[in-house]
């Protein structure tokens, strides 16, 4: 992933109000990048996922330790008998009690360092085949963002042109209520006409409160991802025909996925950590070798005392040091180590499943991704055609229902059919753009310029009649119902 230095990024962020305007794909991506907390996540995730490796080097390095003690120790002897003679050097026996207080301090450092350890050095191993996946996890997570941003801008475009379809169905199914209701005042029209027309006019003002409510949360799932509330965004313009990218073939696609795809790629280095985990469990059964130094000092002296004992100490001061080699040879662990060589091999073997899950998925997807793509030219250009075709078939029924060749119930029926026509044609458009950025994710290829060709696309204005915030909510206004003329 293709990533903007972060002073500039932190500065573009700082000199944003709190609610954006006209913002395009690549500003919004932008404050993504910031405002994200999910991609944040997986920023951390890696930090902590790389220290193992350092951890696991750390164990092969010297290890140097130090202690120091000072103590107190207090005594309290009430019986036995000492021997010793007198002046002729006859033994005489004695008997001995009291009490004695005396104090003592030792320091010393010792260094050990690991000569053979297998198993040490196989999780050394294995903790940087997991720091590999942590990095392609985290390209994985950078193409995530983009299409998820995408996903929710385009999301909030297509709704800002249904709303406008669905108010424009609104207004023309109020003028065919009242066009009906007067031809029925002055007997031109039957009662089923109004009441056809009134329906149709009621379900058109529901579904435009419901359209707004959507439009709204398509707005809180764009600021959920950026942080930041948005009012109006750049647009497809109305020219705007569907192109492919470089001439390629699936096979192509599916043979660039399966060597870049960086999900895939994570996988691939996890799958080779749990292979090396598998010989760390083994290791355990071998023995290892270590070399160890210490040095120390223990200092002792009396304190008050008061003792029948014919002997006493002033106290003593030494010192000691050690090298020397460690071989420590596993015998017998209770059948630990067979356990935890069985546990790796499943685990290893169900990382491989995984593995071998998620290769064939990929392929799946990215071939259905290629084929959705190319599909979607010739749709978007059928969805436009049925938009034209919509629109004058409604304005032809609107002609003939004047010259009383059609009836009301047929201006609904092809208003229907035009707002339909209007929704679909717009979730076609902003559908292909986002089959590009997801064929892009699956091939490894998703990065910041594929965004940027996807933006320059953009260059109409699209702002909803309702700003963000501003759903009107409440129960509908009633229309008295016609009388039976």
């Amino acid at each position: 992933m293709s990533r903007r230095p972060l002073a500039l990024t932190l500065a573009i962020a700082a000199l944003l109000p709190a609610t954006a305007f006209a913002e395009d794909l690549l500003q919004t991506y932008d404050l993504a990048r910031t405002g994200d907390p999910t991609y944040s996540e997986a920023e951390f995730r890696r930090l902590a996922t790389k220290e193992g490796a350092v951890q696991a080097r750390g164990q092969l390095l010297p290890q140097i330790n130090g202690t120091a003690e000072l103590s107190r120790t207090h005594s309290n002897s009430r019986d036995g008998f000492a021997t010793t003679t007198d002046l002729q050097g006859n033994p005489v026996r004695i008997f001995s009690d009291g009490i004695s207080n005396s104090r003592g301090r030792q320091y010393g450092a010792s260094l050990s360092q690991s000569i053979f350890d297998l198993g040490r050095i196989n999780t050394l191993r294995s903790q940087r085949e997991l720091s590999k996946a942590a990095d392609f996890t985290l390209d994985n997570a950078g193409g995530d963002l983009i299409t998820r941003t995408s996903a929710a801008y385009f999301n909030v475009l297509v709704l800002i042109e249904t709303l406008a379809a669905t108010e424009a169905a609104e207004a023309a199914a109020k003028r065919q209520f009242e066009y009906a209701d007067k031809r029925l005042e002055v007997g031109l029209a039957p009662i089923t006409d109004v009441h056809e027309a009134r329906a149709e006019y009621d379900s058109a003002r529901a579904a435009t409160i419901v359209q707004r409510n959507a439009l709204q949360d398509a707005y809180q799932a764009l600021t959920q991802i950026t942080g930041t509330k948005f009012v109006n965004l750049k647009a497809l313009p109305d020219d705007f025909r569907p192109e492919l990218p470089a001439e390629q073939s699936a096979d192509t696609w599916v043979a660039s996925a399966l060597e870049h795809n960086p999900g895939l790629k994570a996988v691939e280095y996890q799958t080779k950590s749990a292979e090396i985990d598998v010989s760390t469990a083994r290791a355990g059964h071998l023995p290892t070798l270590s070399f160890g130094a210490s040095y120390g000092r223990n200092t002792t002296w009396d304190g008050d005392s008061s003792s029948s004992s014919l002997f006493s100490s002033n106290g003593s001061d030494g010192h000691t040091r050690t090298i020397g080699l460690t071989l420590n040879v596993p015998i017998f662990s209770g059948g630990i180590t067979q356990s935890q060589v069985r546990q790796a091999i499943a685990t290893r073997d169900a990382t491989r499943d995984v593995y071998e899950q998620q290769k064939r998925a990929l392929e799946r997807n990215t071939r259905d991704a290629y084929q959705t793509l190319v599909a979607g030219v010739s749709e978007v250009e059928a969805r436009r055609l049925a938009v034209v075709s919509a629109k004058a078939a409604y304005d032809a029924s609107q002609v003939g229902l004047e010259v009383g060749t059609r009836t009301v119930l047929d201006v609904l029926i092809n208003q229907r059919t035009l707002l339909q026509a209007q929704t679909d044609y717009a979730q076609a458009k902003y559908n292909f753009l986002q089959n590009r950025l997801l064929l892009d994710q699956a091939a490894g290829s998703l990065d910041i310029d594929d965004l940027r060709d996807i933006n320059r696309l953009l260059t109409a204005d699209a702002t909803a009649q309702l700003s963000p915030g501003q759903v009107e909510t409440g129960p509908l206004p009633t229309t008295p119902a016609p009388q039976n003329k």
